[in-house]
């Protein structure tokens, strides 16, 4: 499996396959090597696909202690204090999922975009709901289910940004 330690995700993508719930945790757990402060990363993908799992994996690999790390479904918005900040501070997550909201309108009434700088990672689940409210610079989480294996999936990470 290819470390995304070694990889900037400036103008990158870059594609895994995932047999199974362990191997996701390992790619989050890279992927979350290559994050900085700042950052947006909009997951996309079907319900059950894994964007929760990987989510998870991510944020516990930032530092968060927390146990549970339930999905936002509907709190929406959840904040964590991480310790691994890839520039070794301390980072601020923010994990929302925006399956249950209607639109842009209402989604940006709820002040997301505040989350979206310094000192925040941002993570959100169903970003797809109101992609407009996202930078050209947000990286693309996409989680596939492959046809036939209930365990297996594709995860194609890009990103846009500039240096």
């Amino acid at each position: 499996m290819m470390s995304l330690r070694r990889w900037s995700l400036i103008g990158k993508r870059l594609k895994f396959l995932s047999r199974n719930e362990i191997e996701t945790v390992e790619i989050a757990k890279d992927f979350a090597a290559s994050l900085n402060a700042g950052d947006v990363v909009a997951f996309s993908g079907e319900l059950g696909a894994g964007k929760s799992v990987f989510c998870r994996a991510l944020m516990r690999a930032l530092g968060v202690k927390d146990e549970a790390l339930p999905s936002p479904t509907f709190s929406i918005i959840q904040e964590y204090d991480g310790a691994n900040g890839v520039d070794g501070e301390r980072c601020r997550l923010a994990h929302m999922d925006w399956y249950r909201l209607a639109d842009a309108d209402e989604i940006e009434m709820l002040g997301v975009r505040d989350y979206f700088q310094a000192p925040w990672i941002c993570l959100i689940e169903w970003a797809e709901r109101a992609s407009e409210l996202l930078a050209d610079d947000a990286i693309h989480v996409v989680i596939t289910c492959l046809d036939g294996d209930l365990d297996t999936r594709l995860i194609d990470i890009s990103s846009h940004k500039q240096q």
